[in-house]
């Protein structure tokens, strides 16, 4: 395994070092006592060869002045410097070490001292004559001397195979730990290289896959070359590897699958699609959209009609889904509905806009003949409906003669019919004109006061005979507003009716108004009646609609005409109730003609 290499090699390393220390240990010892001793025996030999060189030549001076005088002064100063030698001698041959060779020479200097000595008491001396005697003295002087001398060569070539027997196991030490250093710095070399080789080339590769795998090349395996961590972690790399070549293989067939499904979802589309980023730059479109992009009307984009809402979809987020034909988009003879929806994707940090447009030609052709048939017939109906109401009420007025209490319940039935019927014809015809475009909104600054203080005069008889309550509340900040004062005031009027129609005896009905957000107005009609259902609340706005189980007549075509006036305005209405605690009908106008579209 990686671990028992690495300490295999460190301990080889570790075992050639501490060997190489431990022998140059051993070594310096070794020399510092051997040459220790050495040095020291020798250089006491020196000293001691020069001390009895001194004590020679004092001991040749001596027997010189004894030979001139034979004196008891000078005898005893010869005796004296004799003893001394030979105490300095004995001693030196009674110390231990020096070997045979230096004992040999030392007693070599004992006889010859003997020799020397002797000359002083020697009985053959008066016989000689003095310039012999001298020779005979000096020679035997030199005798000494020259023994001397040669112990002093012995020691002083001890001394020197000392200092060469030193130097060679110096030179020695040195050879065997610059080997040893050698020998441990290429075998440290050799397991780096191994190392290398082992561990840091694994390592490389792996790394060198890694960077390919961060760059989306899942097939760069990586070589297995050993049983080790490092062959466990490339297998373990390359079954990574190849999971995510399986996930990848897998997630690109799923892509592949989804792009075709699109492809195939969108080609089949019979509606143009057009699909836009953030910055407005056109990214895919159908071919129905590409049909539609080669007309004129597209020649330099998206139409007027579709770039303002786009523009406003890409600012904020917000889906345009209108529902009425006045946002209808036209191109040569065919009619589109815009479904403009905003679109935001996390993982691909895509942002933008799909432009759907409905084709509504046909329902648009089938709108018109609904509406151009239900205004003929109403405007058919009303003529013979009011020749109908006129003769009853000629009737009732009994100017063609009297009627029977009978006849006269059943004639007046037939005019409160009349009159329902007329109603309706009339609200039918205002919104065939409403819906079709004829009856558009005439814009002016309209004072609010003014405005509900004439609504309250008008509707207080209503309120006065169901014994109800009009209160009026306008907030600071709504003085004037752009409107159609007529069209705006059969809007309140329907609301307040309503609020009337189904609040209780004695109730409180509110008429409000306050700043909204966006550069808009709030106006609604609160009343405390028996509220409405939350599925119901949406559908009363539709035309005909009738509240199930619902006690009070109508023809359900009142709210559908407020809806229609007010989108007329570029505004809104609704309806906030809760079961039991009534209604809240409020609509929403612009502040300013800018911020509303006439239709």
């Amino acid at each position: 395994m990686l671990r028992t290499r690495l300490l295999l090699g460190f301990m080889l390393l570790l075992i050639l070092l501490s060997a190489v220390g431990a022998y140059a240990v051993w070594t310096t010892q070794a020399l510092g006592k051997s040459v220790a001793a050495v040095v020291v025996a020798n250089a006491r030999g020196l000293i001691v060869a020069q001390q009895l060189k001194d004590e020679a030549n004092r001991l040749g001076s001596a027997l010189r002045q004894l030979r001139a005088a034979d004196t008891s002064g000078n005898r005893a100063e010869f005796e004296s410097v004799r003893g001394a030698c030979q105490t300095l001698l004995q001693h030196q041959l009674g110390s231990p070490g020096g070997g045979a060779e230096r004992t040999a020479q030392l007693q070599d200097v004992e006889v010859a001292l003997q020799r020397l000595a002797g000359r002083g008491t020697s009985a053959t001396a008066a016989s000689l004559r003095p310039l012999a005697l001298m020779k005979a003295d000096e020679a035997a002087l030199y005798s000494v001397l020259r023994t001397i001398d040669r112990l002093t060569e012995h020691d002083a070539g001890n001394l020197q195979r000392a200092e060469d027997m030193a130097r060679q196991l110096t030179t020695r030490t040195t050879t065997v730990f610059g080997v040893g250093v050698t020998i441990a710095v290429l075998l440290a070399f050799l397991f780096a290289w191994a190392l290398g080789r082992g561990l840091l080339q694994p390592i490389q590769r792996l790394t060198i896959s890694a960077a390919a795998l961060g760059e989306g090349n899942l097939d760069h395996d990586v070589p297995v070359t050993s049983n080790d961590e490092i062959g466990a972690l490339a297998r373990t790399f390359n079954t990574m590897a190849a999971k995510l070549r399986i996930y990848r293989d897998a997630m690109t067939e799923k892509a592949r699958r989804a792009q075709r499904t699109m492809e195939a979802t969108l080609t089949s589309t019979p509606d143009p699609l057009f699909v836009v980023s953030c910055t407005g730059a056109l990214e895919v479109r159908n071919p129905a959209a590409e049909t539609l992009a080669a007309t004129p009307e597209f020649a330099r984009g998206f139409p007027e009609a579709l770039a303002h809402p786009l523009q406003a979809v890409l600012a904020t987020g917000t889906h345009y889904l209108p529902t009425d034909y006045n946002r209808v988009v036209t191109v040569r003879d065919r009619h589109y509905l815009p479904r403009i929806l905003a679109i935001g994707d996390t993982l691909t940090d895509f942002r933008g806009a799909a432009v759907v447009l409905q084709d509504v030609t046909k329902f648009r052709l089938l709108d018109d003949a609904k509406s151009n048939l239900v205004a003929t017939v109403s405007h058919e109906l009303k003529t013979p409906l009011t020749s109908l109401r006129l003769s009853v009420y000629l009737l009732l007025e009994q100017q063609l003669g009297s009627l029977t209490a009978g006849q006269r319940e059943l004639a007046e039935t037939a005019r409160d019919d009349t009159d329902r019927l007329l109603r309706i014809l009339d609200d039918l015809l205002d919104l065939s004109r409403i819906e079709s475009g004829v009856a558009r909104p005439h814009l002016e600054k309209v004072g609010i006061d003014g405005l509900f203080e004439n609504l309250a005069r008008e509707i207080l008889p209503l309120l006065t005979a169901a014994g109800q309550n009009l209160t009026v509340h306008a907030a600071p900040g709504c003085d004037a507003v752009p409107m159609d004062r007529d069209s705006i005031r059969h809007v309140f009027i329907n609301l307040l009716t309503n609020a009337s129609k189904y609040s209780p005896m004695g109730g409180e009905i509110e008429l409000y108004t306050e700043p909204a957000d966006h550069g808009f107005v709030r106006f609604g009609v609160r009343d405390h009646g028996p509220g409405l259902a939350e599925e119901h609340q949406q559908r009363v706005f539709e035309k005909f609609y009738r509240v199930p189980s619902q006690a009070k007549k109508g023809a359900g075509l009142g709210l559908a005409i407020c809806r229609e006036i007010v989108v007329a305005h570029g505004g809104s209405i609704a309806c906030h109730s809760m079961p039991g605690e009534g209604c809240d009908f409020h609509f929403m106008l612009p502040a300013s003609a800018s911020h509303g579209t006439e239709v």
